[in-house]
């Protein structure tokens, strides 16, 4: 019985029918890893791409163990001889595997293919601002998917879903923080900093001097929310207020307040506030003008 393995370690049987269909799925999951095109890694290998898309296909029955080891090592994978009826680990799967175009092909395996249905979700109506029409209206009819051919835009985007499920929200209590101030972070499981919130808790009766109907006894007044600029557009934001909400309401606060400019704005907007017409104020400091040469 002749493996594939990928480099974490999933090893997949390839003996017969089924093993041929789990060998085409391990190789596109191995090629869409190292980011590779067939035609790219048919280069690499040396092996013919019309022989690559018959294993991937599941249509090579019993392709040549050399074969497969080349394409496997020209991945980034290892090829191993397993012990039958030791139990297999599958791959990682394609996540849009099972897309098809409209004639019914199969989208590249290294590409990150995403289903529209709007046209919002099209990059190709972004720069004519067609999102903002009905899909009834679109000058175009919109695709059943799109994808994006560059390389570094598909790296960001694999990185940001990365840190999108590692990231933890974690508030900083004790040391140097009053009981009186929240502070939250958001943290890479290495400890690396990409976030962070500050706000602080205050009287309203004591600010003004004056108890009256609907005034709270307590309130937070969020001081600031800091994203790390290559960590933006990914939702920690929203998760760093979330967090400090919900934990406002567990000890029984209900209203916070913050003053907010351009996407600040629309980011509190999303987490539930709403604009305060009776405090519209906002101060800057500026230096001194220099005097003119």
């Amino acid at each position: 019985m002749t493996d594939a393995s990928d480099p974490a370690g999933a090893a997949v049987d390839v003996d017969g029918i089924d093993g041929a269909a789990n060998l085409g799925r391990a190789l596109r999951a191995l090629r869409r890893r190292a980011d590779l095109s067939q035609r790219q890694l048919a280069e690499r290998s040396g092996v013919p791409q019309p022989t690559l898309a018959r294993i991937e296909s599941g249509r090579a029955l019993d392709p040549r163990f050399r074969t497969v080891e080349r394409l496997v090592r020209a991945a980034g994978g290892e090829v191993a001889l397993g012990i039958p009826g030791a139990e297999l680990i599958e791959p990682a799967s394609v996540p849009h595997d099972d897309m098809r175009d409209e004639a019914g092909r199969r989208y590249p395996a290294h590409l990150d293919v995403w289903p529209v249905h709007e046209p919002r979700d099209w990059p190709g109506a972004w720069w004519a601002e067609w999102y903002r029409l009905p899909p009834k209206r679109c000058p175009l009819p919109l695709p059943p998917a799109a994808y994006e051919l560059n390389r570094r835009y598909r790296d960001n985007r694999r990185r940001g879903a990365e840190v999108q499920r590692t990231v933890q929200v974690r508030r900083i209590v004790g040391g140097d923080v009053p009981a009186t101030c929240w502070r939250y972070v958001a943290e890479l499981p290495d400890h690396t900093l990409v976030g962070e919130l500050r706000a602080h808790e205050r009287s309203p009766q004591l600010e003004y001097g004056e108890r009256h109907s609907g005034m709270p006894e307590r309130e937070v007044v969020l001081d600031g929310v800091l994203v790390e600029a290559r960590h933006r557009r990914l939702g920690l934001g929203r998760r760093l207020v979330t967090t400090l909400l919900a934990d406002m309401r567990a000890v029984g606060i209900d209203d916070a307040v913050a003053v907010a400019e351009g996407f600040g704005i629309d980011l509190l907007l999303a987490c539930g506030f709403e604009i305060e017409a009776r405090r519209p104020f906002a101060l800057r400091l500026s230096p001194p003008q220099r005097p003119a040469r």
